[in-house]
């Protein structure tokens, strides 16, 4: 639901028109007041242009200021775009495999075929949804420590940094050899401004699949709601705001105990 309070009010990414954009994110790192918002808005969405209802632009989080809070916003809302679209393309192929084997050298069988997406994740051990659960803690920590942040010369995106920023593992012990984001360096020749314009677009994208992801979601769970996806979308009983609760073949949070 916050993505999509944050997509609708067109808390976005970047600054007045593109080339001063550009040149004022080139010179310095810079707090991006709602002006700047504005602007961007029409960039991204020349239609429907600056549309804020409940006014979350002028909120002023945790008495952080009115920059900081926007600046939060822009961040939650590319990553839960990011999120999304990671999520629409794996609902569609969870939904579509035909049996999906685990390594020989893991702990955990291979599910069934012929499950729907929610219900591949019920089928799924309590532990191995762990293991998911604690990789996101960890990528979530990198993005938020100013210590990996400041090893790439950038700040917090609340304090004049770049709101989507995924940083590279310099500041880690163990360096990884390659990168979460743009690992082999696709992006490394595109100028400022092709970057912004990408920028927006996967702004767009994450919108977008956001609507899409809940789409598939009320299709499943509410018969009738997405009228398009009748017949498409099988539907799911369980609960899928509880994840944890038992809805199926699961090891659910109240049953692991049993395990041991």
């Amino acid at each position: 639901m916050l993505a999509l309070s944050v997509g609708s009010a067109g808390l976005l990414q970047g600054a007045a028109p593109l080339q001063q954009t550009v040149a004022s994110r080139a010179a310095a790192p810079a707090m991006f007041g709602k002006s700047d918002l504005e602007a961007l808005a029409k960039q991204q969405n020349p239609v429907l242009g600056y549309y804020d209802p409940i006014g979350l632009a002028d909120l002023d989080l945790w008495g952080q200021g009115e920059e900081a809070s926007i600046a939060w916003l822009r961040h939650a809302e590319i990553k839960h775009g990011r999120i999304a679209m990671a999520g629409f393309v794996g609902y569609i192929a969870a939904a579509n495999y035909e049996n999906l084997g685990m390594a020989p050298w893991t702990m955990y069988p291979p599910l069934p075929s012929g499950l729907s997406a929610p219900e591949v994740w019920d089928s799924i051990p309590f532990l191995a949804k762990l293991q998911i659960i604690g990789a996101i803690g960890v990528f979530e920590h990198i993005s938020e420590d100013k210590n990996f942040l400041a090893a790439d010369g950038k700040k917090h995106y609340m304090r004049g940094g770049t709101p989507g920023y995924m940083p590279t593992f310099k500041a880690n012990v163990h360096p990884v050899p390659l990168n979460l984001w743009d690992p082999f360096g696709f992006t490394k020749g595109l100028s400022a401004e092709d970057k912004a314009k990408k920028l927006n677009a996967e702004v767009n994208n994450g919108r977008l699949a956001m609507i899409g992801l809940f789409g598939f979601i009320s299709a499943g769970t509410v018969p009738g709601s997405v009228p398009a996806l009748d017949g498409i979308i099988p539907a799911y009983t369980g609960d899928v705001m509880a994840p944890f609760l038992p809805t199926g073949p699961m090891e659910s949070m109240w049953t692991v105990g049993k395990v041991w």
